[in-house]
């Protein structure tokens, strides 16, 4: 159950992200609040993740899964275009996250 946990609160934190964006600097008062909603379910799905999940394991997947999924919504919602070193830079994220996937004995994925 924990990873579905650290599922959600990397979902709930891309939502947040992205309703911070449509908040025009926390001018509008809808997505301002939804940013606000969102982000406190992520950070309460993450402290139940962190009661069987190692804490620097779990926030490296959620910061880095969350990092690499707004950089998608941004392109396709934003359209906003990553240049080559933000793509490489990105890949690199999920190199590290599918090294600690499969080297980790930290935990079982």
């Amino acid at each position: 159950m924990p990873y579905v946990y650290l599922l959600l609160a990397v979902i709930a934190d891309v939502a947040g992200t992205a309703a911070l964006q449509l908040s025009r600097g926390m001018t509008r008062p809808g997505p301002a609040l939804a940013s606000v909603v969102a982000f406190g379910a992520a950070f309460f799905l993450l402290s139940l993740v962190l009661k069987s999940i190692p804490m620097g394991v779990a926030y490296a997947v959620w910061s880095g899964l969350g990092i690499v999924l707004i950089a998608v919504v941004g392109v396709v919602a934003f359209h906003q275009r990553p240049d080559l070193p933000a793509v490489l830079g990105l890949a690199l994220i999920v190199a590290g996250v599918v090294v600690i996937r499969l080297f980790s004995r930290t935990v079982n994925f």
